[in-house]
């Protein structure tokens, strides 16, 4: 293998053509500059010089050899300093997953927003996955950031969570029910007897569940006519004036024509959005990214 310093040396003598002089613009003795020289020739197998009294002139193998010498070493300064700008998370990728709450709450375009605008050149690859594989993928370190509705256990040996989103319910009603007037707040008993449209998690059925606690805990249950698997299909089904849903507050912008969405101070439930990643991971970039996140959910919180 041969040793980057020599390199230097063997160009700096080549432009000075004297030892001498080479040796004082690297700041060392005459003497231990020539023997790397000759050590450099004995590793090649290779005269890189003419030696005169006055002075040293390349050969013509060491004319070759110093054109790719110094292409090397350019590339060499370029790679360390490609390391360092990986080191401080300036350049790289990230592979993220992400479930669709994700984007309808803006979180995770937020996120990228400020990633961007402090490091332009990180490469970002977007997976919209199920949480189950998105912790998955954590595990198998094909993932660095997860951002998922089912988080890892707390105790989980492998992963780590924060909670980043804890997303407010909202009635979707057709536009023209009785209900969709603003001017009178929305009490429990008045959602008795509704025909509702249930969003069934695609992942498990634990969030129904908590759903239809929390609505039994605020004094009315729903009745269930029909299911829908992601809550855009659940605000296309109540525009067709199908029945009435409970979607996030952050799909409020998504509701199509027809749909009135209504405030419920009084309702506990809240969709929950969870960051997670592996605990062992020596990326800066992923720290960034995750701090990133945590600070938008603080800034959320305070809101």
């Amino acid at each position: 293998m041969l040793d980057i310093r020599q390199l230097q040396y063997f160009v700096t003598v080549a432009e000075e053509e004297h030892v001498g002089r080479a040796a004082e613009k690297l700041h060392i003795s005459q003497s231990p500059l020539s023997r790397q020289i000759a050590q450099l020739e004995e590793k090649l197998g290779l005269t890189l010089f003419e030696r005169s009294q006055q002075r040293i002139r390349l050969t013509r193998d060491g004319r070759t050899f110093l054109a790719e010498t110094q292409a090397f070493l350019v590339h060499a300064t370029r790679l360390e300093a490609l390391a360092k700008r990986l080191g401080r998370g300036d350049e790289g990728g990230l592979c993220i997953g992400y479930v669709e709450n994700a984007m309808h709450a803006g979180v995770l375009p937020a996120g990228l927003r400020a990633l961007r605008a402090e490091r332009p050149n990180v490469h970002v690859a977007l997976h919209s996955l199920y949480s189950s594989e998105q912790l998955e993928g954590l595990r198998q370190r094909s993932l660095d950031i997860a951002l998922v509705c089912d988080p890892p256990a707390e105790n989980d040996p492998d992963l780590e969570r924060a909670r980043v989103l804890s997303d407010p319910m909202m009635l979707a009603l057709p536009q023209g029910h009785p209900l969709s007037a603003s001017g009178q707040a929305l009490q429990p008993s008045d959602l008795a007897g509704l025909e509702w449209i249930a969003v069934r998690h695609h992942e498990t059925g634990e969030h129904h569940h908590n759903f239809v606690a929390a609505c039994v805990r605020s004094g009315f249950t729903p009745q269930i006519k029909m299911e829908a698997s992601e809550p855009v299909t659940a605000l296309s089904l109540v525009a067709a004036g199908l029945g009435v849903a409970m979607v996030q507050q952050g799909l409020q912008h998504q509701a199509p024509p027809g749909v009135v969405l209504r405030e419920l101070s009084w309702f506990d439930y809240h969709a929950p959005l969870w960051a997670a990643w592996h605990r062992i991971n020596l990326r800066p970039l992923v720290a960034t990214f995750r701090e990133t996140l945590l600070d938008l959910a603080a800034t959320t919180s305070e809101q």
